[in-house]
């Protein structure tokens, strides 16, 4: 398929608009070692306060690929309207993206339209999401990478493929699933393979983020291990169109 043709085919996908509307939530992702709020997640919720299962059950086959790319405008008008200055991290579904450069118009669009820095976004993969054509998958990351973004995987441990999808593909983050962290301070197990995934990743040059971190117990054990970025319940919760700010966080229950 022609350059043209993939473009035409992002086009039509997008002109199906998703019939439901949604706002976007924040959450931040912390940097314990310089006590400051590194990026911020952007996470869909319903126009009326509704968590997000609500509003993927909406989401089909015919209207994926323009609500993935409605997430991204969303997120990015959002960001820049709170005046969002640190990294901000967009979720984006890999099967839903049919040519890399040309469903990457939009989202380079409205991040000019909205004077947003682009090298300011990292775009999250899930494992919960079947990689069907991983060729696919290495050309989006790529392409990515290309004009400036970021790439995060996202819920690692938790879906499919898990270290095979790694030794394909290294995204610039990894974000644990919190399946690994919850009681990590308790379970030889988890730390173990905690343990192999630092080493790793510490080879790959690759960054780490622990996911669902809701007690000190689990920071102390995974900052001892090398961790240093977190995002959990502990510091905040998603706020609907507002941003958790540095001062909001409780530094001090973590010395």
């Amino acid at each position: 398929m022609s350059s043209s043709e993939d473009v035409g085919k992002c086009d039509a996908r997008c002109a199906v608009a998703p019939d439901f509307s949604f706002v976007m939530a924040f959450q931040p992702v912390v940097d314990l070692n310089a006590r400051r709020i590194y990026a911020y997640e952007a996470l869909v919720r319903g126009s009326d306060g509704a968590g997000a299962a609500s509003i993927l059950a909406q989401v089909t086959p015919s209207n994926r690929y323009a609500f993935d790319q409605a997430c991204r405008v969303k997120a990015i008008e959002t960001a820049a309207r709170l005046k969002l200055d640190r990294r901000l991290n967009i979720n984006f579904m890999p099967n839903a993206v049919y040519h890399p450069e040309a469903c990457l118009r939009l989202t380079l669009s409205a991040a000019k339209e909205h004077d947003f820095p682009a090298d300011l976004i990292t775009f999250e993969f899930t494992e919960d999401e079947q990689v069907i054509d991983r060729a696919h998958l290495k050309s989006i990351i790529e392409t990515y990478r290309q004009h400036g973004f970021r790439t995060a995987l996202d819920d690692f441990g938790a879906g499919y493929a898990g270290l095979s999808l790694l030794a394909d593909f290294q995204p610039d983050v990894i974000k644990i699933d919190r399946c690994l962290v919850t009681e990590i301070d308790t379970s030889t197990p988890r730390q173990a393979i905690v343990a192999g995934l630092v080493k790793t990743a510490g080879i790959l040059n690759i960054s780490i983020v622990a996911e669902g971190v809701e007690r000190m117990e689990e920071i102390k054990t995974l900052e001892e291990m090398g961790i240093n970025l977190f995002q959990g319940y502990y510091f905040a919760k998603p706020t609907i169109e507002y941003l958790t700010l540095d001062h909001d966080i409780p530094w001090a229950m973590v010395n």
